[in-house]
């Protein structure tokens, strides 16, 4: 594993008398292996950034351990550094530097020798699509265009282990697609990435395995396709005139694994949806109930999220 932590925890004193201290991250367990995108998923102030700090070094916690490539996060962070690359949400790109200027700077702070930083910095730029860019002001560059220097800012030093704080934020759909593909293949060249995200879609389509986190707990552990297994297969949605009695009419039935109602709208779980659904409406109108829409998807990882936390990850993002 190049990360192994157990019950990691991080509490905030707050100021002023008889204030309570926050308890951003209350007790985490991470294990991820080498050569995978592991993602930690939830919504905002669920303690993703403290956590993936916590691993990075940037922030000391308050109770647990953790081995991170190789080295004890507590007794010797300094080699845990060594061997991490670290992109926060801001980038950490100096703007008023070239792409080249920024990536020289990273590469000599990490020991490397005016020609081999020459040397490094070439490469990287190459990988990353940016060497037509490498002699602009940052501050002219897109978005996306940066946050592509700020990937080849952390593994300018051939970090083994690579941490992304939400990577993609603020990114179009296209330049996100286009990140996507960059961590993909950092991940086939042998580096291991962990990231943060509250976007469902950028966990399912990045991850090899992901952690769900609420509250400062992980609520849920595996692959996408094995948590939403662990739900159903199908879900249907309806709006029905009356949810509860909707609810009582339907739960029972041997097709309906689970049933989770939330305001005007009710969620059936399947294991076969397009067999179950006709059963099912035959089922609403026997019991007078007014059907004002209806929709059969795959399970996705809200349902994981709404079945383990009782709210939808879109509502408490």
């Amino acid at each position: 594993m190049i990360i192994d932590a157990r019950g990691l925890r991080k509490t905030y004193r707050r100021r002023g008398r008889g204030a309570e201290p926050v308890e951003a991250v209350r007790g985490v367990d991470l294990q991820v292996a080498e050569g995978e995108i592991f993602g930690v998923l939830g919504p905002n102030g669920a303690g993703k950034t403290t956590t993936i700090r916590m691993l990075a070094t940037l922030v000391a916690p308050s109770g647990g351990s953790a081995t991170v490539a190789g080295h004890d996060l507590l007794t010797t962070p300094e080699q845990v550094r060594r061997r991490i690359g670290y992109v926060g949400q801001a980038g950490g790109v100096d703007e008023n530097n070239t792409p080249r200027a920024n990536l020289l700077l990273a590469a000599r702070v990490n020991g490397m020798t005016a020609a081999q930083a020459a040397a490094r910095t070439g490469e990287v730029l190459a990988a990353f699509g940016l060497s037509a860019l490498a002699d602009r002001p940052a501050r002219t560059l897109s978005g996306g265009q940066k946050r592509r220097v700020a990937l080849a800012l952390g593994l300018v030093h051939r970090p083994p282990l690579l941490f992304l704080d939400e990577p993609t934020t603020g990114l179009d759909p296209q330049n996100r697609a286009n990140l996507w593909d960059q961590i993909k293949g950092l991940r086939d060249g042998g580096t291991s990435v962990l990231l943060s995200t509250h976007y469902l879609d950028e966990a399912d389509a990045l991850c090899d395995r992901l952690a769900i986190v609420d509250h400062g707990l992980v609520v849920a552990e595996g692959t996408p396709a094995e948590l939403k297994r662990e739900i159903a297969g199908d879900v249907v949605s309806l709006r029905v005139s009356d949810t509860r009695e909707a609810a009582k009419a339907l739960r029972g039935l041997p097709y309906a694994r689970e049933i989770k109602a939330g305001g005007d709208l009710l969620r059936v779980y399947l294991d076969d949806g397009e067999r179950a659904l006709p059963h099912l409406l035959a089922t609403l109108t026997e019991h007078g109930l007014a059907l004002e829409s209806v929709a059969l998807d795959r399970a996705t990882l809200d349902d994981v999220f709404l079945h383990k936390t009782g709210r939808s990850l879109r509502d408490a993002a």
